[in-house]
């Protein structure tokens, strides 16, 4: 025992296999440079072809005749079946509406051609199929307000989109919406380098901005996996997490502004670039993860960190879930502010990308471990940081909590360490079927559930369990062939269930979109849903933003059920 422990603390410290990837990005981000104009952003068309390509050339056309009020049943949605009936007060598009569009935005920028609407109304994993006939492409702030204001007078629902890249089906109509896309308005406005606040178009692809800084010598204090596809305006209207909110938090505290667009076509210009303001109530956080069902948002101003230099990566294994935990505490402590990420993976994750995602391999010797630790540090003295999360490291491997693990020596590495964490959810998009769950919970029960739901399904599918361990959320998984509803059945509403129960959140970062509007009572008392609904009832009237999303259908639909 004392030999196999030596073995790995010189293997921790001594880590040099050959580069296994050229840098760290999102799993597509290969075909990223696709999309892209000279000038560094999007162009729809691009978008959508590289996208075509992503999906493997075929875009799916949407379930339901297009221009019908079709039904909607939720069988392939990661949620219970229930079926949505198409709200009787929205009109129909009809020709003079489309001369109107065209007449605000121009012929190219009205979209009717019926593959890329069918791309448009369709989710990345191919789980959501609207059926809109019609997809907009606003370049300007005013372009979206006009036509706001005239969909809101004529009771035309719409759908605002960004990358379509979230997992609940909050980007997709789900019937006719008219579907207004922000990837033309993809400027940055303005960059403080003093301040390090940074102001651009809701239409931004993240790693676009991601690259703008990281040329200015700052970061994006945001980062998903989803960063070559997914826009800010997207990433600030579902209050995104990722992978270092442990370090920097959430989009609540770094956004300082906002500028939206209401309903009516109202602009309310927030885009204030202040730290401090306290001059009334801060509306801007009503837009934050309110998911386009208040407003749109067209614009922000957002906090940048500077970039620091010295950065380590450590992949990590340990015996069981109580290590893990010990091992975030210990971090906590001993690594203090240098501390930016905590991620974790359970055996079935690990064993699930090296079977379906080609070059990844375990840095680690082939001896099986049940889970492991992705820890990243980032601070401004190389040689002190590196000092101090190796001894950590040490302290941690002495202590029993660590089994194994190794400390990456350059880029490359530490790019092919993160590539196994982010290569998680194309794993399983790969291997089948996937019913995805994001909840938040105490750390020290995270993983029962896990536990618990394996019990459940026993050998009928396999239960994946990763995430963020550093701000207590969970990934939860179920892998099958296929979707099957005896499989569902099982899985909801256990799992909503059980999280209310631990009083946990169903939804931690990817929101409540279509997929858990119905579910959102797990997590929120009555009274504050009925709050919710009266703001709704206020800011949109209509309720033409997003309809039959984040907030119960039967709330938003009967207006008695929103008094206070």
């Amino acid at each position: 025992m004392i030999m196999e422990r030596l073995r790995a603390t010189r293997r921790l410290l001594n880590y040099t296999p050959k580069s296994l990837f050229a840098s760290r990005s999102h799993p597509n981000s290969s075909e990223q440079s696709i999309c892209r104009s000279a000038s560094g952003f999007a162009h729809w068309g691009r978008y959508y072809e590289h996208q075509k390509r992503r999906f493997g050339g075929t875009v799916w056309a949407p379930l339901g005749v297009l221009g019908k009020a079709s039904r909607i049943q939720c069988r392939y949605f990661g949620s219970v079946a229930e079926t949505i009936q198409r709200d009787p007060s929205f009109s129909k598009l009809n020709s003079d509406d489309i001369s109107y569009f065209k007449g605000i935005l121009g012929e190219k920028n009205v979209i009717q051609d019926e593959d890329r609407l069918a791309f448009a109304n369709t989710d990345w994993m191919r789980k959501y199929k609207g059926s809109s006939k019609l997809l907009l492409l606003p370049r300007s702030t005013e372009e979206v307000s006009r036509v706001l204001k005239y969909c809101n007078s004529r009771r035309l629902a719409v759908v605002p989109q960004g990358g379509n890249t979230g997992l609940v089906g909050g980007s997709v109509p789900v019937f006719d919406e008219v579907i207004i896309n922000m990837s033309s308005m993809n400027n940055i406005i303005s960059f403080d380098k003093v301040s390090g606040i940074l102001v651009c178009e809701a239409g931004c692809i993240l790693e676009n901005l991601v690259s703008f800084l990281d040329n200015q010598g700052f970061i994006m204090p945001l980062d998903l996996g989803a960063k070559g596809s997914c826009q800010i305006g997207g990433n600030v209207s579902t209050n995104a997490g990722g992978l270092r909110l442990v370090r920097y938090g959430s989009l609540h505290g770094n956004v300082l502004g906002i500028e939206a667009v209401l309903a009516n076509g109202d602009v309310l210009d927030m885009l204030g670039t202040l730290r401090k303001d306290n001059t009334g109530y801060d509306l801007k956080h009503l837009f934050i993860g309110s998911e386009g069902s208040l407003g749109i948002v067209t614009k922000v101003s957002i906090l940048s960190p500077p970039k620091l230099s010295s950065v380590n990566v450590a992949f990590l294994a340990c015996k069981d879930y109580i290590s893990c935990q010990k091992l975030l505490l210990e971090a906590k402590r001993r690594l203090g502010e240098i501390l930016s990420a905590f991620e974790f993976l359970d055996n079935e994750s690990l064993d699930l990308v090296l079977n379906h995602l080609e070059g990844v391999r375990n840095p680690l010797p082939p001896s099986m471990h049940n889970f492991y630790v992705l820890i990243e540090t980032t601070g401004s003295n190389e040689s002190y940081d590196k000092e101090t999360l190796e001894a950590f490291l040490l302290h941690s491997m002495e202590g029993g909590l660590i089994s194994d693990g190794v400390l990456a020596q350059d880029i490359n590495q530490a790019s092919s360490f993160w590539r196994i964490r982010e290569g998680v959810p194309e794993a399983l998009m790969k291997a089948g079927a996937v019913y995805k769950y994001d909840f938040s919970l105490p750390v020290e029960k995270m993983y029962n559930l896990v536990e618990e739901m394996r019990i459940k399904l026993g050998n009928s599918a396999k239960v994946i369990g990763y995430g963020h361990l550093g701000d207590g959320n969970l990934h939860l998984n179920v892998s099958t062939p296929q979707y099957d509803d005896m499989i569902l059945a099982q899985i909801e509403p256990f799992v909503y269930e059980w999280t209310s129960k631990h009083r946990g959140s169903i939804s931690a970062e990817h929101g409540l979109g279509l997929m858990k509007a119905n579910k959102i009572f797990y997590s929120k008392s009555h009274r504050t849903v009925q709050l919710m609904a009266s703001i709704k009832k206020l800011m949109d009237p209509n309720g033409i933003l997003n309809p039959y999303k984040v907030l119960p259908h039967s709330m938003i639909c009967d207006g008695s059920s929103v008094q206070t």
